[in-house]
């Protein structure tokens, strides 16, 4: 009775523990979600006043910029023993780098040569292909309930976003690019991950990446996802090494791409007191943007992750509208209402689905548990139990005469 107890008082106590970290990570979660959106929805109003408004259309130049100011101010706090420095391997690091600051410029580019709401279409394709490439590489499904909720997110988004008139050529093909970059930066590093792992891992791929200024290089974080799996690493750690990478890929082709896109140098632009402010505090916003959003990356689900930059895609088409002074139709705003009904039925839809799995896990424990206690009884009683239709062998004693002789 006492052994009963006190092993009810430790399942009690554990289940406690459990609870507490449990909520300790939901919260985490929630505020690294809230830190994403608030810095990604600033970032992006902020770099479209300085290239639209104010006429900076150096955009990958200044992307350059935002990195540079996120490894100083990294490299500050592991100065001050913030987080502890762990080198791993150069190449992938180097190869995800280069493939992000490609991804990167051309998002940025496609923001500077596009309205906002075209700008935000570029995304649309990323939850299509999420699901496509999770259903064919990691043969994960996705039940009708999740299906009908992120269908309706579509519709929605593209309706808000679709209706735009403000088309070019230029930025239409800037926005293709980017969407082809990002695609084969998620199938390289899938390639990578089986060529270190030799087996599927069910590794959590979550989508859209950096919406720095806005990096929205959305399925370039199944690939940061996958190298802090492999390599055990922070998002803090990946950020630190990848960030010279990336920097000094934006920072070299940057200034070339822009004079090509712009006819106009970088080098020789006005730079007045109301443009290095606004450049000043991208730069400041990125910071937020870079660790927020590696933050977030391994703590969500592929398209939950998509969903909440659909979020920022409402969020960023309202305050273009407001203070931009974008073109404004009724058809945006039920279009947005569209997108939200999704948002909140695919956040219903999650939340059963992940309650239902938590209990099937709990189950499965729970008669492991009573499996094992079940053997154990029988050991001490001197029996064994028959289970899957199979007889066990008989035991090497059967009598208290065996264990005399």
């Amino acid at each position: 009775m006492l052994d009963t107890d006190f092993q009810s008082g430790e399942l009690l106590e554990g289940k406690k523990s459990k609870m507490s970290e449990s909520e300790r990570f939901q919260l985490g979660t929630i505020g690294a979600l809230s830190l994403s959106v608030v810095s990604s929805v600033s970032i992006v109003i902020c770099n479209k006043a300085l290239i639209s408004t104010l006429g900076f259309s150096f955009a990958t130049t200044l992307t350059s910029w935002h990195l540079l100011v996120t490894f100083c101010s990294l490299h500050v706090a592991l100065w001050m023993k913030l987080f502890e420095h762990k080198p791993f391997d150069a190449r992938a690091v180097m190869g995800f780098g280069v493939l992000n600051g490609v991804s990167i410029g051309l998002l940025n580019l496609s923001l500077g040569f596009n309205s906002v709401g075209f700008y935000q279409m570029t995304k649309l394709a990323i939850i299509p292909c999420t699901v496509l490439l999770e259903t064919l590489f990691f043969r994960k499904r996705f039940s009708r309930s999740i299906q009908f909720a992120l269908t309706i997110l579509l519709v929605g988004v593209g309706i808000a976003t679709v209706t735009d008139l403000q088309l070019n050529v230029l930025g239409s093909v800037l926005s293709l690019l980017a969407v082809i970059t990002t695609c084969i930066a998620q199938i390289v590093s899938f390639l990578k991950a089986i060529e270190y792992t030799h087996h599927s891992i069910q590794i959590g791929l979550d989508l859209e990446k950096l919406l720095n200024s806005e990096p929205v290089c959305g399925m370039l974080s199944e690939m940061t996802n996958t190298i802090q799996k492999r390599f055990k690493v922070s998002s803090t750690q990946l950020l630190y090494q990848s960030c010279p990478y990336q920097a000094m890929t934006l920072f070299v082709t940057g200034p070339f791409l822009d004079w090509l896109l712009t006819n106009q140098n970088v080098f020789a632009f006005k730079y007045t007191p109301q443009v290095l402010v606004f450049i000043v505090l991208s730069c400041l916003i990125s910071v937020s943007v870079n660790f927020s959003t590696f933050l977030v990356i391994g703590k969500t689900s592929p398209v939950t992750y998509q969903v909440l930059g659909h979020l920022k895609t409402c969020l960023v088409l309202a305050f273009g509208y407001v203070l931009l002074h974008d073109p404004f139709s009724w058809r945006n705003i039920f279009g947005i209402l569209i997108a939200l009904v999704g948002m909140i039925v695919y956040s219903y839809c999650c939340s059963l689905e992940s309650q239902q799995k938590a209990s099937e896990v709990s189950a499965q424990l729970s008669q492991a548990k009573e499996s094992e206690s079940d053997a154990l009884l029988s050991a001490e009683n001197g029996t064994v139990m028959v289970t899957d239709g199979v007889v066990p062998k008989a035991p090497v004693w059967s009598s208290n005469k065996d264990l005399q002789a």
